[in-house]
């Protein structure tokens, strides 16, 4: 079965000011998101489903949407507070989403095949995809909870240079199987690697090569009930004391695996990543796609 690209691209980004989803940072005007899904086609993924939210879909679809119709299978899901599993009601005043758990989530009846989710605002490089791909196809191994995989990047190649940010450091054991991730949110560049900030105050320097989850990850159809599960117990809880907290995937994620109710493989690349968390990012994105551009890694325009 060939492969689906699931794009979550329902969040606002509040750091970045604004609908970082549609800016332009190719040299033609071209998103993040072109190339990503470039990258996707070229290794094998044959649908892309964007998440997204009824309130700007018009302007997604004519501004996004419209250029890959004809190139690959495109379909919608759409990310609302008042999507909820059977059975729940959460009365909160909240317009953040519930985060991007319930995002993948909401896309269930529209991916039928295995499939890989990603940040709609994030670049994760050629090679993610193909070692994505290759994982997605493999044969499912009977009888045994479904593997599914998380593309891992060194922590030193996803920093900022314009301030810190949260990433998800990863234990992977010998046998390349995740093991857990910790969310760590004051990371940022320290010298010739990085640090971070716990809890505490207390400061810790990184080697620069540890593990972090990028929000790539690689899952078949029946992550969705597993989804669906923790969702309930996540509104369980906004019921008692709602507020601004998101029920993420990285989270759910070491809970489904603590459960055993699957394996997760850590897929490495030393392939670029980069993103926008902060406004001050975007020139030096732009002048990333610029160069692989020129390199001729891209056409350009990317959608001839």
């Amino acid at each position: 079965m060939t492969p689906t690209l699931v794009i979550l691209a329902a969040g606002m980004g509040s750091r970045y000011g604004g609908l970082k989803q549609i800016d332009r940072f190719g040299p033609n005007g071209e998103t993040i998101m072109d190339y990503a899904i470039y990258d996707a086609l070229a290794a094998g993924f044959a649908q892309v489903v964007f998440v997204i939210r009824h309130e700007f879909e018009t302007d997604f679809r004519r501004l996004v949407g419209s250029k890959y119709e004809g190139r690959v299978a495109v379909a919608y899901a759409f990310q609302e507070l008042d999507m909820l599993p059977s059975g729940i009601t959460v009365a909160s005043p909240r317009t953040k989403p519930w985060g991007t758990t319930h995002a993948i989530w909401c896309a269930r009846h529209v991916v039928q095949t295995p499939f890989a989710s990603v940040n709609a605002d994030d670049y994760y490089g050629r090679s993610a995809f193909e070692i994505a791909a290759q994982h997605l196809t493999r044969p499912e191994v009977p009888g045994g909870p479904p593997e599914y995989c998380m593309v891992g990047y060194p922590v030193l190649k996803t920093l900022s240079e314009h301030g810190s940010v949260t990433r998800a450091i990863c234990d992977v054991d010998p046998n390349g199987f995740l093991q857990g991730l910790v969310e760590r949110t004051r990371v940022e560049k320290f010298g010739d690697t990085g640090k971070y900030v716990d809890e505490s105050g207390d400061v810790h320097v990184l080697r620069g090569d540890e593990v972090v989850s990028m929000n790539m990850f690689g899952f078949s159809p029946a992550v969705f009930d597993q989804l669906e599960q923790h969702l309930i117990g996540f509104f369980e809880g906004q019921r008692r004391a709602p507020d601004k907290s998101e029920c993420v995937i990285p989270t759910v994620v070491c809970e489904i695996l603590k459960e055993k109710a699957a394996a997760m493989r850590v897929l490495p690349t030393t392939d670029a990543w980069f993103g926008v968390t902060h406004a001050e990012d975007k020139p030096g994105v732009m002048a990333q796609i610029g160069e692989m551009v020129k390199l001729g890694k891209y056409p350009s325009p990317i959608w001839r």
